[in-house]
């Protein structure tokens, strides 16, 4: 079957290479979508395995959808019966874009109406008394995409934050950040503005190899999915993780509730012992550790701070990056001369952090002239 992962904005490529790393030939990614080709294991390994995907769906087909009478006739055609079991609840988010069919509900209604209709002639009456079976009807250009969600909530959701704070960052960014730099878990790692600890837990997850099996998915609630494939791949996977005495990051705040969250949310994913979190102002930061690297999510936004603040902060922040020995230093913010004020010329990358365009800048020191 045909299994679509999406991805964020500007996180395409690193959950290509993520797929990749795992064996999959990934096709190209058009409108934050890719697709591999596999079976139930393989959607057990993908909702677990992927640090930066958004959801694994299961396409059930993909069918010309220019008026309401072509949507309707094509989709009663479609298998649903495949996966979705006699009482099963159906629910279906549409999407329409460049389409002669726009209206939403309209489009949500008549899918509703087509995937129940197919379903009563396969098993009779249907009450929808059983597990929920998330159905997208992606309408691009007339040509609609049906989708089956098998993870439930997005795959950001790993189960461990369940307390938030203020300008939460998504864990899927977090682990992207840390897929774009250069980090591995034989350097030294700090994140000055640690927040609830998300950019520090993400980065000892992906060091550690630690799945994301500490939540629920949706295809483990459905009469047609094999728990016994899921429990193998799970076993399989909780056996890569990696135990490492020596790993250790650390995170500064100036928030002692923030510092209060971090620690509770990395005890949540089973990470304490490998992260310091200290409450202090990161203008207290120094180390005197060489090759380390930071990767930062700095306050940004009239709700966080002025704009006085902010050149404040990020002028403070560039001084104690200076002060350190051949380090790297990442950060994403939405502040557009965050460059100016740090005091050093960056690479940038555009990113979003939810619907907010933001940039993800990188400072990697010059390499040392070798000596002939």
């Amino acid at each position: 079957m045909k299994i679509i992962i999406s991805s964020a904005s500007g996180v395409e490529a690193v959950t290509k290479r993520e797929l990749i790393n795992l064996g999959y030939e990934p096709t190209a990614f058009i409108n934050g979508k890719t697709s591999v080709n596999g079976g139930f294991v393989d959607v057990a390994k993908l909702n677990i395995l992927l640090y930066t995907a958004s959801r694994v769906e299961i396409e059930l087909g993909q069918i010309k959808a220019s008026t309401f009478d072509e949507l309707y006739d094509n989709l009663v055609k479609l298998e649903y019966e495949k996966f979705l079991d006699k009482n099963a609840k159906i629910i279906v988010n549409a999407k329409s874009v460049m389409s002669k069919l726009f209206a939403l509900s309209s489009i949500q209604s008549i899918s509703k109406k087509a995937i129940c209709t197919r379903l009563s002639n396969i098993y009779g009456s249907l009450d929808e008394s059983g597990s929920e079976y998330k159905i997208e009807v992606n309408i691009y250009k007339d040509i609609a995409s049906v989708l089956l969600n098998t993870s439930g909530e997005g795959l950001h959701k790993r189960g461990y934050r369940t307390l938030v704070g203020e300008a939460p960052l998504k864990e899927t960014l977090a682990s992207a950040l840390v897929f774009l730099s250069v980090w591995n878990k034989d350097r030294p790692l700090a994140d000055l503005f640690c927040g609830s600890g998300t950019i520090l837990i993400e980065a000892v997850r992906i060091a550690l190899k630690m799945p994301n099996t500490n939540r629920d998915f949706d295809f483990l609630h459905w009469e047609t999915f094999d728990m016994q494939i899921f429990e193998e791949v799970k076993n399989q996977a909780e056996s890569q993780i990696i135990t490492d005495s020596n790993l250790k990051v650390y995170g500064y705040d100036i928030d002692v509730e923030q510092i209060k969250l971090a620690k509770y949310h990395a005890k949540k994913a089973g990470v304490s012992k490998y992260i310091e979190f200290i409450n202090k102002d990161m203008r207290e930061f120094t180390s005197s550790k060489t090759r380390g690297v930071i990767i930062s999510n700095p306050p940004y936004g009239e709700r966080l701070c002025t704009r006085k603040q902010i050149i404040s902060i990020y002028r403070a922040f560039g001084r104690v990056f200076n002060s350190l020995n051949d380090w790297c230093c990442y950060c994403i913010t939405s502040v557009t001369d965050f460059e100016n004020l740090f005091g050093k010329k960056c690479k940038k990358r555009k990113l979003y952090n939810g619907k907010l365009e933001v940039n993800y800048f990188s400072y990697l020191p010059p390499k040392p002239v070798q000596k002939i």
